[in-house]
């Protein structure tokens, strides 16, 4: 291990891994430093990407693809289902990837470019001079250390320790922190090239159930809360139990994982002096689907970009960090997640009633091409009773 990087990169998922390849590949001396023992375990994603995200940053690879999907399906209440087809959809859905496979690659590909990786070393405090990030104090499989940096990107997920440790406020909401739990099931009777979303608060109150194939007959089958209405007897764990009991009674369960997921706006600025915050760390989880790792590999390739000129420049201040945090915000992906934060606001207010109403209102719609825009729209025109409470998705758009 040396204790001198141009960068140095917490966390080992893909916007760590994109990070660190995109930042050696640009000549710089990276190290990249995972708490676990192995890159892609425990998964605590439901491992699904549309396909022009993913090719963005890598070209698809059977061997980390579990299903291609074709359609998607939006279960209401009362059982009416809107259903989107690949024609409809394009790109917007993809594949289901195999987490443990992929982050690997990720990583191995970095490893190719150059950076150094090390697994089963934990960041346990920022290495702070005059109020800059200087690097990083580890422990490395039991061995403290010191790795020094001229920039350090904080990768390390919706935890956002280091982040919190150098003092930038990374505080989520109860109410916005989804409570999630994931069973991998096997021995079930799914559609395998359908992606299905159960709404309902009875089903997933502020939240949403899905099932996410793996395969012919195996799926992510998960469900995320929020946060204030987890209570005994009724936490995310209980709705999902209780959904498998009635819908796939004779499933085997083969992994079990849970977690929250932030459904937050992002943090407020995602640099400081020596300082770049990335992927979940920086809150950039689409707040209506929960999905990260698109925006986790844009924000990733776009700081190891920025953090290489300033450090060619021999200056990794704030200000100069900060055209990372104004590009992102500034992008299609930041343009996203502001209007998908306020769509979610707008529909976790619906009792089961009105999510009825706005789901029969589109049930028999054929949309040209799919987009969240494209469907909000279609509420709006179809639900001329609800006008003035669909106001907020109206101003969303805008």
């Amino acid at each position: 291990m040396k204790n001198k990087y141009d960068m140095l990169i917490v966390g080992g998922g893909p916007a760590g891994a994109i990070a660190a390849r995109t930042a050696a590949e640009a000549g710089n001396s990276v190290c990249l430093i995972e708490k676990r023992p192995a890159i892609g375990t425990p998964i605590r994603c439901a491992e699904g990407i549309s396909k022009d995200i993913l090719e963005e940053f890598v070209k698809p690879d059977r061997r980390w693809i579990s299903a291609d999907i074709e359609r998607a399906r939006i279960i209401a209440p009362n059982g009416t289902t809107v259903r989107l087809e690949q024609n409809e959809l394009g790109n917007a859905v993809g594949y289901i990837l195999d987490r443990k496979v992929f982050d690997r690659e990720l990583v191995w590909q970095a490893a190719e470019a150059g950076a150094d990786v090390l697994v089963k070393t934990r960041a346990t405090a920022p290495i702070m001079k005059n109020g800059a990030v200087q690097g990083a104090k580890v422990v490395s499989v039991g061995t403290p250390a010191e790795i020094r940096a001229d920039v350090v990107l904080a990768a390390d997920g919706t935890e956002a320790q280091f982040a919190r440790w150098a003092g930038l406020d990374t505080t989520v909401p109860l109410r916005e922190m989804m409570s999630c739990i994931q069973y991998l099931l096997t021995d079930i009777d799914i559609d395998p090239i359908s992606i299905d979303f159960y709404l309902g608060n009875d089903v997933a109150p502020e939240g949403y159930l899905w099932i996410f194939p793996k395969g012919e007959r195996s799926a992510n089958v998960g469900i995320g809360i929020s946060g204030r209405k987890s209570r005994d007897g009724s936490r995310a764990k209980d709705y999902l139990d209780r959904f498998i009991a009635k819908n796939f009674p004779s499933g085997k369960t083969i992994e079990a994982i849970v977690g929250g997921v932030p459904v937050c706006q992002p943090l407020p600025c995602t640099v400081a002096d020596g300082l770049m915050v990335v992927g979940d760390a920086a809150r950039v989880v689409d707040p209506l689907t929960g999905g990260g790792i698109g925006s986790a590999m844009f924000t990733g390739r776009l700081a190891a970009r920025v953090a290489s000129e300033c450090v060619s420049a021999g200056d990794c201040s704030k200000d100069a960090l900060m055209r990372y945090d104004t590009e992102w915000r500034a992008s299609r992906m930041g343009a996203s997640l502001k209007r998908n934060y306020k769509i979610k606001e707008f529909f976790i207010t619906l009792d089961d009633k009105k999510l009825n109403t706005l789901a029969d209102s589109i049930a028999s719609v054929n949309l040209a091409e799919f987009s969240v825009s494209a469907l909000v729209r279609e509420l709006i025109k179809r639900n001329p009773k609800m006008l003035f409470e669909l106001k907020a998705l109206k101003d969303a758009l805008t």
